[in-house]
């Protein structure tokens, strides 16, 4: 048995802390135990060598001789030889892996930089997945929150909107002794704050005073219990109370929303965090929906949502199968069924299908995941491409390392190493591409995503994601280039560049498969978008505007209307519940003489007007008449369909028929074109516009503007009439045309992301081609040079080197095809109106690959064919 003194003195020397008295204390204990089986020359031996040569041969015999099956307890602190010895091979591998670096430059920076770009977008592409799984979660009884949701069957489906009647809440609450409390809310609204000469409009939302106890936003300021307790008080966000005020300590104040009411600031709110579906500046009370009119409390109006807060221990599936039929126990005449949805689900999982859940963003938040994985891969396949370009000159280097007795593990892992170090320092370059770039990022996606720098877990995150990609993209290059047998290497045997398949052509041709798609996927949203906005909405959008009805502008309408025909800044005007451009209402409780029974319900779209409604827009007439309530007084119940209500009505003539709804009996004065209200891709609906009769209301007025006066001249002058009598509120026109090319802002921007993911595979292939041509002209230096001797053309040789890898991109273009056209098909089935895929978005999408290699290898071939024959055989 060896003392444990000889094993620590060993220790020290090979760690590097021995002194020169060590040895003569090594001599002395060798000496002092007899039952050592090896001489004090074999010590000595080991003692001389340099700590860098420890994984000598000779010195690793000796070390595994003489060490002790166990560490004795007090030397378990001390380093021991073979601890040293792998930090010292450590850090030889990080210096061969930087000398390799430093010494092939561009191929380096190549990598890097590929490398660099993946690590990036994935980098962007996370954050954005993050910030979508983490909506809402921050909130402490998020586990106990749910929205109610209504269905109802329609036209042979189930339909599901996320919204109830008024009176669910208070029900929900009195009679249902599982939950603990409900909070209604209606949809975003947009106001008029007034405090002294400063006049914003701002968008929030009124609701019951439990919000702030169900839901966890900070108060700065004030008591959550009793901050909307009152009729006449108002909860801001930190930021509104700047804007209004220049600073947060509000409390008390006064603010005047739209010239007719005084609230109180009862409390401040912390702004919200970016990682919420809620999107308000302040909160009001929800009695002041009384005030305003809007409180409908029947069981068939459902258009507000209602927040449930379950008591502990409360079971999802037992609560809705109470509340399923709760609307039909109060309602004699509405059948709609009432579910809770979990507010865990509410971002992410919102769309139902006939009744059924079918997803929602969740889709969005899989395919940038997908997305992400692809364009890193792209990054780590063109990183192997790189790596094994130079196998020629890697290989030589690990034939002599093998014949010098280094084993494969140890080849494996100084090219491991190698490739967490290209990782490290592309992860770093990524960084400083990111930060530049989340500002447009954020603009496309409409976010504000920030890079946690002080979040620690972050850095671990980030570097765990590092060494992932690095291994990820050493793992092929580690194994293959260490499989290399050193005498076939040395004799110059082991290529086989010509083979029909090698793992480089596939990752090639991998690489190409993805980029294609992109391209085809690219070409196909942009010839949606196209055809969406070349559309015939059915109106006549040029000269059309419009203004929201806010303030004294109801009340004075008349005069108003008066002073801007007579200024010649309009030729027509026309007032409505909402602009031409969108439709804010709707009714399905229509009847008619001739209805089959048990036919679905008719639901459409409806527009509250007074008088030349159709003129103003440009509706084409095709029977009857426009609604016209000055001149027909019995135009109050007058009504013009579409031409999609009237053939579902089935009258031969509707002109003169009567069709009743909850309200009253209209009679129809005449049937328009079908015009284009919603998305630009969705088919044309039934549409109703009533004359002023019951329940109607006004929100905006439209108007006509003079073709033949400059159009600022008209604004000017529509602006000074509304100021006149309306000072208080801000004026703000908006024209047809700008707001239905605002439809298609979600589409442009799935487009502007397909067409970025689009460039970055292609400029990733590209330097894998590269990479591939560059291994090429490398190992057929010889076969280019006896061409060349035998008379070959520097245009023939060039042709020769490039057809293999034309070849590789008509293979990835035949992949990618099928698999371009099968995922856009299925996007395009979400779109009612849409393009047919055409032949030539193929025909275009090959060409322009098949140029794109010809141009990438072009270099490699024609540098390869212009090559003195002389260099490549001098050694023959």
């Amino acid at each position: 048995m060896m003392d444990d003194r000889i094993w620590k003195l060993l220790a020290r020397k090979l760690s590097g802390e021995a002194s020169p008295d060590d040895l003569k204390e090594l001599e002395k204990l060798v000496k002092e135990n007899p039952d050592l089986h090896y001489s004090i020359d074999a010590f000595t031996k080991i003692w001389n060598a340099p700590v860098k040569e420890t994984a000598g041969p000779d010195v690793q015999k000796l070390l595994n001789r003489i060490k002790p099956k166990r560490e004795p307890a007090q030397l378990r602190k001390i380093p021991s030889v073979f601890s040293v010895k792998r930090n010292v091979m450590l850090g030889n591998h990080f210096k061969i892996a930087w000398r390799n670096l430093a010494r092939g430059r561009v191929f380096s920076i190549i990598k890097i930089l590929g490398l660099a770009i993946g690590i990036a977008s994935a980098l962007l592409l996370f954050l954005w997945i993050q910030n979508e799984m983490s909506f809402d979660l921050y909130h402490k009884k998020k586990d106990r929150i749910y929205l109610a949701w209504s269905q109802s069957p329609y036209e042979g489906r189930i339909e599901t909107w996320p919204a109830t009647s008024m009176l669910l809440g208070p029900i929900l609450n009195t009679s249902y002794p599982f939950v603990e409390a409900t909070a209604r809310q209606n949809d975003v609204l947009s106001f008029l704050f007034h405090v002294g000469n400063k006049h914003m409009e701002s968008r929030g939302m009124l609701t019951d005073s439990s919000f702030l106890n169900i839901f966890d936003f900070p108060l700065v300021y004030g008591d959550q219990n009793k901050a909307l307790s009152t009729p006449r008080s108002l909860v801001i966000t930190e930021s509104f109370a700047k804007k209004l005020f220049g600073r947060t300590d509000v409390m008390g104040k006064a603010i005047r929303i739209d010239s007719t009411s005084d609230f109180m600031v009862t409390g401040v709110l912390k702004d919200l965090p970016n990682n919420t579906q809620f999107k308000f500046e302040w909160l009001g009370p929800w009695s002041y929906m009384n005030e305003v009119h809007w409180m409908k409390e029947d069981w068939s109006t459902s258009y507000i949502r209602t927040w449930v807060l379950l008591k502990p221990g409360a079971n999802e599936q037992i609560a809705n199968a109470r509340i399923k039929n709760l609307v039909a126990e109060h309602s004699d005449d509405v059948k709609f069924e009432t579910f809770l949805h979990p507010l865990s689900k509410e971002h992410l999982w919102d769309r139902f299908e006939n009744g059924k859940p079918s997803g929602g963003q969740i889709k969005i938040v899989r395919l940038f995941w997908l997305i992400a994985c692809f364009i890193l891969l792209l990054a780590c396949i063109n990183y192997m491409n790189l790596s094994t370009a130079k196998s020629l000159k890697r290989a030589r280097e690990v034939g002599i390392r093998k014949m010098a007795g280094a084993r494969k593990s140890s080849i494996v892992r100084q090219f491991l190493v190698e490739s967490i170090l290209v990782a490290l320092l592309a992860g770093f370059i990524a960084l400083l591409l990111v930060e530049p770039n989340l500002k447009w990022f954020n603009a496309l996606t409409e976010k504000r995503l920030i890079v946690p720098y002080g979040n620690p877990y972050f850095w671990l995150s980030f570097l765990g994601f590092i060494m992932v990609t690095g291994i990820l993209a050493g793992i092929y290059p580690a194994f293959y280039l260490s499989a290399y047998k050193p005498i076939k290497v040395l004799k110059g045997t082991f290529q086989s560049v010509n083979a029909l398949v090698t793992p480089r052509k596939v990752l090639v041709v991998l690489q190409f498969t993805f980029a294609i798609t992109f391209i085809i996927c690219t070409l196909v949203i942009y010839r949606q978008i196209k055809y969406g906005q070349q559309r015939d909405v059915g109106y006549d959008q040029k000269n059309l505007a419009f203004v929201y009805m806010k303030g004294d502008v109801n009340t004075k309408f008349n005069a108003i209307r008066n002073d801007l025909m007579n200024s010649g800044a309009i030729t027509s005007i026309t007032r409505s519940n909402s602009p031409i451009t969108d439709t804010w209402n709707g009714d399905d409780s229509y009847e008619w003489e001739g209805k089959k029974p048990g036919s679905p319900k008719f639901g459409a779209g409806l527009y509250f007007t007074d008088q030349d409604f159709a003129k103003t827009f440009g509706l084409k007439i095709i029977k009857g008449r426009d609604i016209n309530a000055e001149r027909y007084p019995a135009d109050s119940t007058a009504i013009l369909i579409n031409e999609s209500a009237a053939r579902i009505m089935g009258f031969s003539d509707p002109v003169g028929q009567v069709i009743k709804n909850r309200d009253c009996n209209w009679h129809i004065v005449g049937v328009v074109r079908n015009f284009l209200t919603s998305s630009p891709f969705s088919s044309f609906y039934p549409l109703v516009i009533h004359g002023p009769g019951p329940q109607y209301w006004f929100g905006t007025m439209s108007f006509r503007l003079n073709a033949y006066r400059p159009v600022a001249s008209n604004i000017k002058s529509i602006g000074a009439i509304l100021k006149k009598y309306n000072p208080d509120n801000p004026f703000d026109l908006y024209f047809a045309e700008q707001t239905n090319s605002q439809k298609f802002t979600g589409t442009k921007k799935v487009d502007s992301l397909a067409f970025i993911f689009a460039s970055l595979a292609i400029f990733i292939s590209c330097l894998g081609l590269f990479a591939l041509a560059a291994y090429m002209a490398e190992n057929r230096t010889k076969e280019i040079g006896v061409r060349k001797v035998l008379g070959a053309s520097v245009a023939s040789i060039s042709t020769l080197l490039s057809k293999d890898f034309l070849k590789l991109v008509i293979i990835s273009f035949v992949i990618a095809s099928p698999i371009a056209w099968w995922a856009m098909t299925g996007w395009l089935n979400n779109f009612e109106y849409h393009i047919r895929i055409s032949p030539w978005i193929f025909i275009v999408t090959g060409a322009f690959s098949i140029l794109l290699a010809i141009g990438t290898v072009s270099f490699q071939s024609i540098r390869a064919a212009l090559a003195n024959p002389i260099k490549s055989l001098r050694s023959e």
